[in-house]
């Protein structure tokens, strides 16, 4: 069984920017750090839906699932890349503009 968890709002975490136990700032390197690592966690779920697209696919083949469940996956994982991809787009406009600042 499918089950719709894009809506869902039982599963919803609140952002929390910044841990409260700790009372000190964290330096620009280790904001760069953690930053970093979460660009490369996303990219790396963006991978694995596209993964797990390509497995319902082969599955699919193999009369193991239902055309349902394979349109579902690809769809995930083409709004994930699109997601992905329009963010990147806003970072390098971000940039842009700032190089375009004067100072």
């Amino acid at each position: 069984m499918i089950q719709n968890t894009m809506f869902s709002i039982q599963n919803v975490q609140p952002l929390k920017l910044q841990e409260s136990s700790q009372n000190t700032t964290a330096t620009p390197a280790e904001s760069i750090s953690k930053f970093g690592s979460y660009l490369a966690d996303a990219i790396n779920q963006v991978a694995a839906q596209e993964q797990a697209s390509k497995d319902m696919n082969n599955k699919f083949m193999l009369g193991q699932v239902n055309v349902d469940q394979v349109m579902i996956s690809s769809e995930k994982a083409l709004l994930s890349l699109q997601f992905t991809a329009q963010i990147r787009n806003k970072a390098v406009e971000a940039y842009q503009e700032i190089m375009r600042t004067q100072v």
